[in-house]
């Protein structure tokens, strides 16, 4: 598993060693921003996880002895920092990506790449479906749009046993500050102006991580080779909304919302069709919105020692992008 010390990385590893007993995993991570091995510390001593700070682009055969797949969660994935400083992006989401299949193809490994539902970018119509035309619009889109096609042409070219998924909006615990969840329970927390970009009227499908990483897995033990899955949580709300329900649990004043600058190219709706997942794999999220979105503010609430080193004010202005816009 790369970036297994990430967000979503963290929460497979966990809930894929409680539901299979003869699992062994090795951690690849290279402790950028978005890592924290704190995410990962009550499994310090277990046998059957082995970590590795490694780069993805670094990674060699040597590293991938007996080992029967990879699933890659490793990516720069925070669209405003993509917008101030793009190149970082292209190395990891892109270049390591394709690291990693040359070290599939040669080692006959399976390969699963993990992607996003930015890469068929800002949906005015319809749900998107997996054969659908993919038009990236920021520079971190783009990239995971890069590695999804390069892993489409191993698949072709080489037949590699790969697969792709592409999930919605992903939320829960341990999610990096910088996130727009985690960035609003945080300050609303410490009574601060909460950001929303431009009218806050942008639609996203949120999907609880949990959700994610059963999907990730059922696809990875059970998916077709060559396959591309959507994964949706079903939940479709506006940006000013996940707000207004933050603010009203916290009971915080609803004035504590702003509204700033719009972010560039930013996508007014996401919106997948997952029904593939349930029609092929059986797979439905289990979490709605609501349900999900009260666990995960009492989890910050609760767990201040987790994000407070992390939560500097750097990570939480208003609009990063505009630091080397």
């Amino acid at each position: 598993m790369t970036g297994g010390m990430g967000f979503i990385g963290s929460n497979f590893i966990r809930i894929a060693l409680a539901d299979h007993s003869d699992l062994e995993v090795i951690n690849v991570d290279n402790l950028s921003y978005g890592s924290n091995t704190d995410n990962l510390a009550d499994l310090s001593n277990n046998r059957s996880l082995r970590f590795v700070r490694r780069d993805i682009s670094a990674l060699t055969s040597e590293d991938c002895e007996d080992v029967d797949a990879v699933v890659n969660f490793a990516a720069e994935s925070h669209v405003d920092r993509s917008i101030s400083s793009p190149k970082s992006f292209m190395d990891s989401n892109a270049v390591g990506v394709l690291n990693i299949l040359e070290l599939c193809r040669i080692n006959d490994m399976d390969f699963l790449q993990v992607s996003t539902d930015e890469v068929y970018g800002s949906s005015e119509g319809q749900a998107f479906s997996e054969n659908d035309l993919l038009t990236p619009s920021s520079p971190y889109a783009a990239t995971k749009a890069a590695a999804d096609l390069l892993v489409g042409s191993y698949i072709r070219t080489y037949r590699l046993r790969a697969m792709i998924t592409r999930s919605t909006n992903n939320y829960g615990p341990f999610q990096f500050p910088e996130k727009f969840i985690p960035k609003t329970i945080i300050r609303a927390l410490g009574n601060r102006s909460i950001p929303v970009y431009g009218s806050g009227k942008q639609i996203r499908d949120w999907l609880h991580v949990t959700d994610n990483c059963e999907a990730i897995d059922l696809v990875l033990r059970k998916g077709r080779r060559g396959e591309v899955y959507n994964i949706g949580g079903g939940n479709q709300i506006s940006n000013i909304d996940v707000v207004q329900q933050i603010l009203t649990q916290l009971k915080k004043p609803q004035a504590l919302l702003r509204h700033v600058d719009d972010r560039p190219g930013h996508d007014s709706r996401y919106n997948l069709d997952s029904s593939k997942m349930e029609l092929d794999l059986g797979w439905k999220p289990r979490f709605p919105f609501s349900t999900g979105l009260e666990t995960t503010v009492d989890w910050y609430v609760n767990n201040e020692a987790w994000w407070r080193p992390i939560a500097t004010d750097k990570a939480l202005s208003e609009a990063p992008w505009k630091e080397k816009w």
